[in-house]
């Protein structure tokens, strides 16, 4: 199969539309777009990505309006999210409606739905006319892609199409919250920070997103939301938080972090961010970059657990796994 390499989002939309694969760009990372309600799309995004089924696909809708057309929206604090981050980095879990299938939910009796706040994303999915069910485009496990690029790295010859777009703004996934009870509780840490979410609502209190994927109700908090069941995020390369281990001069590794490191001459590869949004921004393709270096081990320093901070940990954490 010959990927095709688009900047057309309708011409993207055309495969979606035709029951083929197409990846496309958001402002958290590109995604591995398919008609959500075509089963045989759905799960052809499974048997490329190499992702297990029982973790379940969120829902892209070209706009907030298109929410309740595959999810009940039964709290008014579903409204105030939606009122304050969606279109966005956010991403809701709702019971789902009928239209909504086994193939894209895991068997769930919730969906996970999202709006991207990108414009090309928004002209594709509204081309294609209806909810495009989409991971992230990337062999399962494997950094998520910020750039189309990295998107062909995985995929040429084995997907239908990419439309090619800029570098995700973000660079990190959207916030999942489950909305399927009296209160919000977040599920998945995110470009949506905890306190910004709490601004707006009354969030669940939890002490630790390690706590919440061990916390069961009635299904596991952590079955409802994609991206927590397995190892997630991880290069060829070993992940390690700087702090956590002596730095080995002899071994071929790369650091990336807020300040610069004390044996900088001993990594092939040095990023120091300016600040937690550009360590986020940078953070995938940094290990991308030292995989194609053939780097051996990432150290990556420890930013401050709060704001987008506390999200940098957790992508780095699973990728550690």
């Amino acid at each position: 199969m010959q990927t095709l390499i688009t900047d057309s989002a309708l011409t993207a939309a055309e495969r979606i539309r035709s029951g083929k694969l197409a990846a496309f760009p958001t402002e958290t990372v590109y995604g591995l777009g398919a008609d959500a309600l075509d089963d045989d799309a759905v799960q052809r995004v499974f048997e490329v990505k190499g992702r297990p089924f029982d973790n379940p696909l969120i829902v892209h809708l070209a706009a907030a309006a298109a929410i309740e057309s595959v999810a009940r929206v039964e709290q008014d604090f579903v409204r105030s999210l939606v009122e304050a981050f969606i279109p966005g980095p956010l991403t809701l879990v709702l019971k789902r409606t009928s239209l909504v299938s086994d193939a894209v939910t895991a068997g769930l009796d919730t969906v996970a739905v999202r709006v991207p706040d990108h414009a090309i994303a928004q002209r594709f999915l509204a081309a294609c006319g209806g909810p495009v069910a989409a991971p992230s485009a990337n062999k399962s496990g494997r950094p998520s892609p910020t750039t189309w690029e990295a998107v062909r790295e995985d995929f040429d010859g084995e997907i239908d199409c990419i439309l090619r777009g800029p570098r995700s703004t973000i660079g990190l996934e959207s916030t999942v919250v489950d909305c399927t009870s009296e209160r919000p509780v977040l599920l998945r840490e995110g470009a949506v920070t905890v306190g910004q979410l709490r601004q707006v609502v009354d969030l669940a209190a939890t002490d630790s997103v390690a706590q919440m994927e061990e916390a069961a109700v009635g299904v596991s908090r952590t079955a409802r939301s994609p991206g927590l069941r397995h190892r997630h995020y991880a290069p060829r390369a070993q992940v390690v938080f700087a702090d956590e281990l002596e730095i080995e001069p002899d071994v071929t590794a790369s650091y990336i972090g807020l300040r610069e490191p004390e044996h900088g001459s001993s990594f092939v590869l040095v990023r120091v961010c300016r600040n937690v949004e550009e360590y986020g921004y940078e953070l995938y393709q940094f290990f991308r970059d030292s995989d194609a270096l053939g780097v051996v081990k990432i150290y990556c320093e420890r930013p401050a657990r709060t704001g987008l901070g506390s999200t940098i940990i957790d992508r780095i954490a699973r990728a550690s796994r």
